[in-house]
């Protein structure tokens, strides 16, 4: 066992919530902060495949939100007309008794994630930030941005791909960069056929179905936007419209119905990887603040999730601070470099319509590096 016995974490998004539950769950001590005065949830739904179902499951909490989701098996991916190409079955990897993968709304997750952090005990304050910290032998003492102050043994820094914990680290050294790329999501009611992740592609676009309740699931399309355009918000319909004005099938049926701009989700995607370890001295980077990459691979907060459980994990592994969080490192950055790599190169093929772009060998060879234990 580590002398951690009281952490601060600084961001309330998953990858902040699922470290606080890890932790508490190990009996150490949280404190959540979150800038947002009120908690909101950015984003339409999310894609949990299966190696982050298993880890949910790990973190006991997957049985409080499967009944507000949608479980399903594979993956399909079609060309742009809707004719199938592979369908590659899921994996159980959490064990027989549940499924695969897990499509569910991002704030019926948010809302599981937040309740059950706080049942276990964190103490959460939002509207609140770090101002600032000092780190010496004996702990942290730090600076809240309500003038109060509080002592930790660790500050995981949860705060996303603007992270101000990271900029407290590494200065301006990691500045995050748009790709060129953009995503659109929109929810529908969902289609009978729609009881797996389908995805559309071809040199002319993409567009992808993802099930997230018995009755509802989303699109959602990337673009190539390289101007890094921001769109007035009565356009979003009809530029959304226009984006996948090259699809068809099923895609092409729902297009006509995107047309309520205050539904349309528009992200332009923007990337960083701290390319050295995560943490110095008692202050770590998780997630987005560390490797926020495209969600070409779905893999986004599913990272962050790993994230939280490893950190855990490590904490009460044994060893001083440094060796846990160098142990964290030796776990995690090989395999969240992977994702982000290849996550990135995927937009920069759509981006040239690469024909010889093999999408099907890239989905299949993630999803058997992510089965491996992390």
């Amino acid at each position: 066992m580590s002398d951690i016995k009281k952490v601060l974490v600084v961001g309330g998004g998953i990858g902040g919530l699922c470290a606080a539950v890890a932790l508490r769950r190990c009996g150490i001590a949280v404190d959540l902060v979150e800038i947002k005065s009120e908690w909101t949830v950015y984003g339409v739904g999310i894609i949990q495949q299966s190696n982050v179902v298993r880890e949910m499951a790990r973190l006991g909490v997957l049985d409080r939100y499967l009944d507000a989701a949608y479980a399903f098996e594979d993956v399909g991916i079609y060309d742009l007309q809707g004719n199938p190409l592979v369908r590659i079955p899921g994996q159980r990897l959490a064990g027989p008794q549940y499924p695969a993968n897990v499509g569910i709304s991002r704030l019926a997750l948010h809302q599981v994630l937040s309740e059950t952090a706080i049942e276990a005990g964190t103490a959460v304050r939002l509207g609140t930030t770090v101002d600032s910290y000092r780190d010496d032998a004996t702990g942290l003492s730090v600076t809240f941005s309500d003038g109060s102050v509080g002592q930790y043994d660790l500050m995981v820094g949860a705060d996303g791909v603007y992270s101000k914990i990271r900029s407290m680290l590494f200065g301006e050294t990691y500045i995050p960069r748009f790709t060129g790329q953009a995503v659109w999501r929109y929810n529908f009611p969902r289609h009978p056929s729609i009881d797996h992740l389908a995805s559309f592609t071809g040199p002319g676009g993409n567009a992808g179905l993802v099930p997230l309740a018995d009755n509802l699931m989303y699109m959602f399309s990337t673009s190539h936007e390289p101007e890094n355009p921001r769109f007035a918000h009565d356009v979003l319909a009809q530029t959304m419209r226009d984006r996948i004005g090259q699809v068809g099938g099923l895609v092409g049926e729902l297009r006509e119905q995107i047309t309520d701009n205050s539904l349309v989700v528009y992200k332009p995607m923007e990337v960083v990887f701290v390319n050295e370890p995560w943490f110095k001295g008692r202050v770590l980077l998780v997630g987005d603040a560390a490797h926020a990459t495209t969600p070409h691979l779905g893999q986004g907060a599913g990272m962050a999730i790993e994230d939280a459980l490893v950190l855990a994990e490590e904490l009460v592994g044994g060893g001083s601070i440094q060796e846990c969080l160098q142990r964290f490192m030796t776990r995690r950055f090989e395999r969240c470099k992977y994702i982000s790599e290849n996550s990135i190169m995927a937009g920069e093929r759509e981006m040239a319509r690469d024909p010889d772009f093999d999408r099907i060998g890239l989905t299949k060879a993630m999803l058997k590096l992510t089965a491996e234990p992390i």
